[in-house]
């Protein structure tokens, strides 16, 4: 079969939950499609709601988690090699394959409506496949596949890459935690939203979000709902509110918080250097603006300097567009300065089902010469006596302590102090100098904060 994408080849009458689902599948494989960006608009494109949003849903981003660990199933009853196969096909497979190993759909219905999808010439082999996946449970294939070496095993076990496995226990230092956090990272994610200060307050937003809404318990300005389309409240089409992970939201209130310390600097201006998408720019310009503060948002990407833009409508913020290494401000010039790195954002797999498959463990070092390079010249931007905050949605330790202490040990002009303090009341960060937040230990993506400090 031809690896082209034959655009979606399906027939009247197929159930529209499992349509979705396909649809956004195919669109992942075959243009770099985000499900998390590409499904809430299909569903509101098609009228898809309760149950049947539920479900393609659930769908779409549980086979995108359990990909590789689905490969390993359909591989043994493949009589071609998965690799060759058309992308929309390999996407029917694993949507199938989901089904029967993961769902209590009975077998031959997950088979049936799976083929009813399929081009006429696949049919027959779809049928086949999927068949001799029905052979067997998850436990049961686990057991036949699972390699004797423990990071394998979870990899398999968890649906994760060996290099992300070996990453997370690097990180936590010890494979037995890096097992809950491979969990967790499998749980669907709960729905934060965030009520930007002075648009609306937390108590008004949970009263807009329903009975069943929470508020977060880390963050005082942080939703967390029970399901649903975030997208259908007022306050978030309004941008009064907005989705964005409580753990995002405590880093910005942790750069607020560090520049709160310095004594006699009422005022002045803060800068956030990779800006994009403008989360956590708002709710910093919003803090800042409390006390005369302006923000500079930075973002090198012009369109997503516009998504900044849009994030900041209303904020006294200014938006600019630039590469933070060949920056347009003066050195020296900012009371505060946040840079939140590119990543690889194993952080947030929870979110982004499709990131553990797509990043390779090449993008590591490439992103972390972009980030030692970033967090250098935002030392630059920094007043003398400045906070300059380096964050991060990845635990890889490349990414974060490595990057840290590279430029530590380059410069003589900025020393790193402890970071909890900045993060009242969240529990379990550990005993050193940074701040690693874990979806298991907090709820929250597994963010990173290291608090430096211009000394010169």
């Amino acid at each position: 079969m031809s690896r082209r994408d034959p655009g979606p080849a399906v027939r009247p009458g197929v159930d529209p939950a499992r349509r979705a689902a396909y649809d956004v599948l195919r669109a992942v494989a075959t243009q770099d499609a985000y499900a998390n960006l590409l499904l809430p608009g299909l569903l509101r494109e098609r009228g898809l709601g309760g149950r049947d949003a539920a479900f393609a849903t659930e769908l779409a981003y549980g086979t995108l988690r359990w990909q590789g660990s689905l490969d390993a199933v359909l591989g043994v009853g493949s009589s071609r090699p998965l690799a060759g196969l058309e992308p929309a096909v390999l996407a029917l497979l694993r949507l199938g394959a989901y089904q029967l190993l993961h769902l209590r759909t009975p077998a031959h219905a997950a088979v049936a409506t799976t083929v009813d999808l399929a081009p006429d010439r696949a049919r027959g082999y779809v049928n086949a496949v999927l068949r001799r996946a029905s052979e067997r449970s998850w436990q049961q294939w686990l057991q036949r596949l699972a390699p004797p070496e423990e990071v394998g095993r979870l990899a398999l076990t968890y649906a994760h890459p060996e290099w992300v496995v070996r990453s997370f226990a690097d990180a936590l230092g010890s494979l037995h935690e890096a097992e809950q956090a491979l969990a967790a990272d499998n749980e669907r994610p709960v729905v934060h939203l965030v009520a930007k200060p002075g648009r609306i307050s937390r108590e008004d937003l949970l009263a807009a979000a329903g009975p069943d809404a929470l508020p977060g318990p880390w963050s005082p300005y942080a939703v967390r709902l029970a399901g649903g389309d975030p997208a259908q409240l007022a306050a978030v089409r309004d941008g009064r509110a907005a989705a964005q992970d409580e753990g995002s939201q405590l880093v910005a209130l942790a750069a607020a918080a560090a520049a709160g310390s310095l004594p006699g600097r009422a005022g002045g201006r803060w800068l956030d250097v990779a800006a994009g998408p403008g989360g956590k720019a708002a709710l910093l310009a919003g803090l800042g603006e409390r006390n005369g503060v302006r923000l500079v948002a930075n973002e090198v990407a012009p369109h997503r300097a516009a998504l900044v833009a849009r994030a900041l409508r209303g904020s006294t913020a200014l938006t600019v567009c630039a590469d933070g290494r060949v920056p347009p401000w003066r050195a020296g010039s900012f009371d505060l300065v946040l840079v939140d790195v590119p990543c690889t954002g194993l952080g947030a797999l929870r979110r982004r089902p499709e990131a553990r498959w797509r990043r390779q463990p090449a993008d590591v070092p490439r992103l972390a010469t972009l980030q030692r390079e970033l967090l250098s010249h935002a030392v630059d931007a920094a007043l003398a006596g400045s906070p300059v905050l380096y964050a991060t949605c990845s635990p890889h330790l490349a990414e974060t302590v490595d990057v840290v202490r590279a430029v530590l040990s380059a410069r003589s002009d900025v020393g790193q102090e402890d970071a909890k303090p900045l993060f009242p009341g969240v529990p379990m960060l550990g005993d050193d100098l940074h701040v690693q937040l874990w979806p298991h230990r907090h709820g929250t993506d597994a963010m990173y904060v290291a608090l430096l400090r211009k000394v010169n």
